[in-house]
């Protein structure tokens, strides 16, 4: 699947969001290494710390279903009234829940706006340049 694809299902992703308090909508697309697609939105909450992430809430699913093999996942976000969406990069507990889950050198995270082809792609070490995983814990 090329990365165009992938943002775009990240968009119809956004389109499911659950946002009332921020009206900030993200939507996500996690690919797994054997092609299959899992789709997240972020989905708040009035009390605020049980709300979700985009990038989790895809991760989640992919795991809840036996997954755990990642190439890469598409992230868009933006104001819910914004015509115009910019790079929205995932926040830093996202990026230590990817990091349980991949080579940090390998994965890529495409971060698109809704103008599929203006994507920038990123390895999570340049996000996370010091992130702590599985590797870290002594045995």
């Amino acid at each position: 699947m090329d990365y165009k694809e992938l943002v775009e299902m990240a968009l119809e992703a956004r389109e499911m969001s659950y946002s009332p308090y921020s009206n900030f909508k993200v939507g996500a697309a996690l690919l797994t290494k054997n092609g299959k697609v899992y789709k997240g939105c972020n989905i708040e909450n009035a009390a605020y710390s049980p709300g979700n992430c985009a990038e989790r809430t895809a991760i989640f699913k992919a795991v809840s279903e036996g997954e755990k093999d990642f190439a890469a996942i598409a992230i868009v976000g933006g104001p819910a009234d914004n015509g115009e969406l910019t790079i929205c990069p995932p926040c830093g507990v996202c990026r230590q829940v990817i990091n349980e889950f991949v080579d940090c050198e390998e994965f890529d995270i495409i971060l698109g706006t809704n103008k599929p082809e203006d994507m920038k792609v990123y390895k999570l070490k340049e996000l996370l340049p010091l992130g702590f995983g599985p590797g870290d814990l002594a045995k």
